[in-house]
């Protein structure tokens, strides 16, 4: 045979990967990142396009990264968007335990002898449950308030996400009091529009701590959802003081505030 027909013999029996069984190239897609996949792969051709979008697809990204809970099966509308959502979830408040001294935080108030950062368990104090957690902020006799803004396109999470599918947001915060000393505790979380209009907002009933308390960590918890569409920043703001008025830092203490995003409510 001439070398031109055995070119053309090779050429006709060799396959592409377009070639492949639907659920092996399931299965190789499935290895790459979410932004290559949505980016890139789903351009190339309808069958990528078809497969790219399969719920199998990302149901197996889910298995092969961990995110997947058998008991949540039936309740899961999209598995895509399951997958994002476990993929981006972490903590949105930056420097929530004073390790990087007040990095991250805009303090907007700062009387008295102004904010401090201790290491646990503090004057009169008692250690958190949590064994990661090293320091806090504490506040002073004048009013004492920080905050953050977070941007959530920043973050990750896009605007036709948190419209369409409203994923729950989860706020948790940790204060506690010096045994000796009463004060005051008060957290305000608000979800903000473009224009930084007022959404929805978590506003407690501010905490009054007496003189001579447990001096315990407690846990602040509140989920929001169910929001009205067009969120894209959430502020948190929490701060307090002590209310018995004494020179230094022994109004409220808080630590380890965090905001999480999403999934289970798909």
């Amino acid at each position: 045979r001439t070398p031109t027909a055995r070119h053309r013999s090779c050429r006709s029996v060799m396959t592409t990967i377009c070639d492949l069984p639907e659920d092996v190239l399931v299965e190789l897609l499935s290895l790459l990142p979410a932004r290559d996949l949505l980016c890139a792969c789903r351009l190339v051709c309808t069958q990528w396009r078809y497969v790219v979008d399969l719920t199998t697809l990302w149901k197996r990204k889910c298995q092969r990264e961990g995110f997947y809970i058998q008991n949540l099966d039936r309740s899961i509308s999209d598995w895509k968007v399951f997958y994002m959502l476990c993929n981006l979830k972490r903590n949105l408040i930056k420097n929530p335990c004073a390790e990087e001294n007040f990095q991250h935080w805009k303090l907007d108030s700062n009387d008295g002898d102004k904010w401090k950062i201790e290491n646990l368990p503090g004057p009169h104090g008692k250690e958190i449950p949590d064994p990661e957690v090293h320091k806090y902020f504490v506040t002073s006799y004048g009013p004492c308030f920080k905050s953050q803004l977070i941007t959530l396109q920043k973050e990750g999470y896009w605007n036709q996400l948190m419209d369409e599918k409203r994923p729950e947001i989860v706020v948790k915060d940790w204060y506690a009091a010096r045994f000796d000393c009463a004060c005051r505790y008060e957290l305000t979380v608000r979800l903000l529009s473009e224009d930084y209009i007022v959404l929805e907002e978590f506003c407690p009933e501010p905490v009054i701590i007496e003189q001579w308390n447990d001096a315990m960590w407690r846990e602040i918890s509140h989920t929001f959802q169910n929001y009205p569409a067009g969120v894209r920043y959430i502020w948190f703001q929490h701060g307090g003081q002590d209310t018995q008025f004494w020179a230094g830092w022994y109004g409220i203490r808080v630590t380890n505030s965090s905001i999480t995003i999403g999934p289970l409510t798909l």
